[in-house]
């Protein structure tokens, strides 16, 4: 790069390239939440793994997932390209992504035995823990490198989740459909087949967008430091300076029991519904209640965020999802109670989806202002390793607090509608509290400009306290 040309990176981006980096989350959870939502009906319905096999590679591939995030930040972090250091892997990864989960869905027929879960082994593998996170650790990245200014982060996160979500919707919407509509049944390889050929042709081009309109400023300079003479900052360097980095720690904290939360709570919600409530049949109304007012709420967020900044609508987001939570515990029974109950929640959920991605990305830019160690993709990374591990241990936890209540034994009884209350109820009012605790602890806001002025500049702070 031409060090005499100034780059400006605290801008104001187009509505065009908003959309476009939030079009990355729809398409990315059209891999995702397929994973997530009929991934494992496919393996058991389809082609006959018992559920306690799939759950079983599922659970072991986690391991290697959670090592590839680490080690694709660190790739991310020492790629140099005309195109920057995240866009590229857009279209590098989401090409063999796409026709890994199409073989995903396409398990031949003809394979019996260890061949069968061999071939599931693997393909699960290549989607989840190799090209998916390729593609997921330089799109988090990129939010960090399109802009340094607050409130346009803050948009990206917005952005992002709301689509999201829709993409969410869109799998929960059409997969079975589409299924019925190629192959005649629910339990058709050809519709399962053909149905992610078209969903994964969709993603292609959703990916294409997000990687030709989104663009990096967010360049590396030089910094004012003998340091740098000798070249990229190892992989543990990048480590302790983020360990170094008390927002990046908070905000990994909040991220870390919130995905925790998310899992219990998801995870018990049917549960509370069927008996707490007493009526299965009420699920649908309280679940859509909080994912109609999390969409809602994305909507608002854009103008509650430019008004009261983005720390603050996340900690108004979490002090909302506290009051719905313990509202939940008067409502009892009544469901219109508790659909209310449930719009709290979910605006509180909105706001904090809104914002934490765009939080993680100032945190990160705050510790290389810090220490001097750009670490961009490493925090990406990392941040994402503790969401999985804290949605992994809350869904274990699920499971021990159940089993702790006599759940299995008998659903009915007194202790196993504690048990439900304690994973629907409280394990959330404190994941909350915990959540607002970290975001009222940080008050990077006051720093803020002087980081950004600094690093526009090519100085970190060692430097500029001298």
């Amino acid at each position: 790069m031409d060090n005499n040309k100034t780059v400006k990176t605290d801008v104001k981006l187009s509505i065009v390239e908003r959309i476009a980096y939030g079009l990355g989350d729809y398409s990315g959870n059209l891999v995702y939440s397929s994973i997530s939502a009929f991934l494992l009906v496919y393996y058991v319905s389809v082609i006959g793994i018992s559920s306690a096999t799939a759950a079983s590679v599922m659970a072991i591939s986690k391991i290697f997932d959670g090592v590839s995030d680490l080690l694709m930040g660190r790739i991310v972090d020492k790629t140099h390209t005309k195109w920057g250091k995240a866009r590229p892997w857009i279209i590098r990864a989401s090409i063999p992504l796409a026709i890994c989960t199409v073989l995903m869905f396409s398990v031949p027929a003809g394979l019996t035995g260890t061949l069968q879960i061999a071939y599931v082994f693997l393909t699960y593998n290549l989607v989840s823990t190799i090209f998916y996170t390729a593609l997921n650790v330089p799109y988090a990245t990129l939010q960090g490198l399109m802009t340094t200014n607050q409130y346009e982060r803050g948009l990206l996160g917005n952005f992002r989740m709301l689509l999201a979500t829709f993409g969410t919707m869109t799998v929960n919407t059409v997969v079975m459909k589409m299924v019925v509509f190629f192959g005649g049944s629910d339990t058709s390889q050809k519709g399962w087949t053909i149905t992610y050929v078209v969903l994964m042709v969709v993603f292609l081009l959703l990916n294409l967008l997000t990687f030709w309109f989104c663009k990096e400023r967010v360049v590396e300079e030089p910094l004012e430091t003998e340091t740098q003479k000798s070249g990229e900052p190892s992989a543990i360097e990048g480590l302790k300076s983020l360990v170094k980095n008390k927002y990046w720690i908070l905000i990994v904290i909040m991220l870390f029991v919130i995905y925790f939360m998310m899992s219990v709570f998801f995870g018990s919600n049917f549960y509370f519904a069927q008996f707490v409530v007493g009526d299965a049949g009420a699920y649908a109304s309280l679940a859509n209640a909080i994912s109609l007012s999390q969409i809602g709420i994305m909507f608002l967020t854009p103008f509650i965020m430019k008004k009261i900044g983005t720390r603050m609508t996340a900690l108004v987001g979490m002090v909302l999802c506290v009051i719905g939570f313990i509202l939940t515990v008067v409502a009892g029974g009544n469901v219109s109670f508790l659909i209310v109950c449930n719009v709290i929640k979910g605006v509180g959920f909105g706001m904090g989806a809104a914002t934490m991605f765009g939080m993680l990305q100032d945190a990160i830019t705050y510790g290389q202002w810090l220490t001097n160690v750009r670490a961009m993709g490493m925090g990406n990374a990392a941040s994402s390793f503790c969401m999985k591990v804290g949605s992994g241990i809350g869904t274990a936890a699920l499971g021990f607090i159940l089993g702790l209540g006599g759940f299995d034994a008998d659903p009915t009884s007194a202790s196993a509608i504690a048990s439900i209350n304690v994973a629907c109820i409280w394990v959330p009012i404190v994941a909350s509290v915990i959540g607002g605790l970290c975001i009222a602890m940080f008050n990077l806001d006051k720093y803020y400009g002087k980081v950004t002025a600094d690093l526009a500049a090519g100085k970190w702070k060692g430097s500029s306290d001298k």
